[in-house]
This record gives structure tokens, C-alpha cells and sequence, in this order.
């Protein structure tokens, strides 16, 4: 009789851990559901940054602007503010005689940056980190010391993280922002074209930190003369 208890009693008490353990998990499901937006909110801006800005050498504008000329538009309030007295218009080659970089020349005359100000800086750069390798031999052929980042919002962090490793320590590196019309980091879910960006930059974020896992501060190969079809890693 004793032992039917005792059977009963382990019973009982197994059902009340699985109804807890059943209760917990729907209050977890809820819990994720009704904050999934400012989770993914949180998610979306985490790839935003702005570092406070000084008076340096050079703003460089990196390659591949977008259909608004966004970055373009934020390094052109940059100028106008006397951040940096010089503006660099890097851009991927095209054609032997005409790329990206004179695209967005054209893009920061018309918004009011004079064109003695400008420097076009072509380039065969393949991705972000051919491309600050590409202009970190360039900062040291002028001797700037400081230079401004204008990049997308959502390819700010990424930047940061490849400039910082791959300029030498010599050279302060702060980056700038640009709105995006592509990229909302309060409603990025919402898009599909958002969402891809989202996913780019987290593909993108883990093989660069698995290429320039270490010290990579005093790397500066340039990859302005690279032939083509030479093979590269994709940042």
C-alpha cells in the first residue's frame, strides 16, 4: 500500500514538473513574441555607430554609393562644416578611364563641395578590407594622420572594425554615418531588400573577423595595381 503511495506521490510530481516546465516555455514564447520588435530593433541599429567628431586630414567616402547619393550627401555636410579642408571620392574602376569615383565626384560638386577640394581615388578594390588597404597607402603617401569614414549606416561598424586593423596605429580613424534609403534600422524586417542587407553585413562582420583575426594594424598592402582576376578573399 505504502509502495502504491510512493509511486503515486512520484507521479504527481512529475506531472506538476512538466506542467511548469510547460507554463515557463508559453510565458517565454510570449514574452519573445510581444518584444520581438524591439529585440529586432536592437538587432538592426547594432550595426550603426558614430564615433564624435574631430578636425582631421582628409573625410574619405567609401565606394559604391547608393542610389540617393547618400553618402555623398552626408561627407558634402561634413565638408561644409570644416571637419577636414579635403574630401576623398573612392571608387572602384569601371572602365580604364572612368569608375565609380568620378560618379561621386560629380555627386559632391553638386552638392556644394568645390571640385579643388576633391580627390578622386580609383581603385580595383573587391571589398572593404582591398579597400582601406587601398586607401591606407594613399593616407600614408599624403602623411594624414587623421581621417573621417563616410560610409553607410548599416556598413558603419564593419568599417570601423576592418579601418582599425588595417590603417596603422599612427593614423586616427573616426567614422561618419550616412542615412540610408535602403536600410531602416527601426524597421529593417519589414523589406526584403533590408533584411538582405541585415544578413550581408552579419556574413560580411564574421569573415572579417576571421581574416584579420590578431594584429593587423601595420598592414597596408595596396591593391590599386592588383591585375585582374587575381584571386582576393571577400570582406
Amino acid at each position: 500500500m505504502s509502495g502504491n503511495l510512493r509511486r503515486g506521490s512520484r507521479q504527481d510530481g512529475g506531472i506538476l514538473a512538466s506542467l511548469v516546465s510547460l507554463l515557463f516555455l508559453i510565458i517565454l514564447c510570449a514574452t519573445i513574441y510581444l518584444a520581438r520588435r524591439p529585440l529586432l530593433r536592437l538587432a538592426g541599429e547594432s550595426w550603426v555607430v558614430e564615433d564624435p567628431l574631430d578636425h582631421t586630414d582628409a573625410i574619405l567616402i567609401l565606394s559604391d554609393d547608393n542610389f540617393f547619393a547618400d553618402r555623398a550627401t552626408r561627407a558634402s555636410e561634413l565638408f561644409r562644416q570644416k571637419w577636414a579642408p579635403v574630401v576623398v571620392a573612392s571608387g572602384r574602376r569601371l572602365r580604364p578611364t572612368a569608375g565609380i569615383a568620378e560618379l561621386m565626384e560629380h555627386d559632391l560638386i553638386e552638392r556644394g563641395v568645390p571640385k579643388d577640394r576633391i580627390i578622386r581615388f580609383a581603385h580595383d578594390s573587391d571589398n572593404t578590407r582591398e579597400e582601406a588597404q587601398a586607401l591606407s597607402a594613399m593616407v600614408a603617401e599624403h602623411n594624414w594622420h587623421s581621417v573621417i569614414v563616410v560610409t553607410s549606416n548599416y556598413h558603419t561598424r564593419r568599417s570601423r572594425y576592418i579601418f582599425q586593423r588595417i590603417f596603422p596605429a599612427s593614423v586616427n580613424v573616426r567614422v561618419a554615418s550616412a542615412r540610408d534609403g535602403e536600410y531602416d534600422p527601426e524597421h529593417w524586417w519589414e523589406t526584403r531588400r533590408s533584411i538582405k542587407i541585415f544578413t550581408h553585413e552579419l556574413g560580411g562582420m564574421v569573415v572579417a573577423i576571421w581574416e584579420l583575426r590578431g594584429d593587423a594594424r601595420h598592414e597596408s598592402k595596396s591593391v590599386v595595381g592588383r591585375l585582374p582576376g587575381e584571386p582576393s578573399p571577400a570582406v
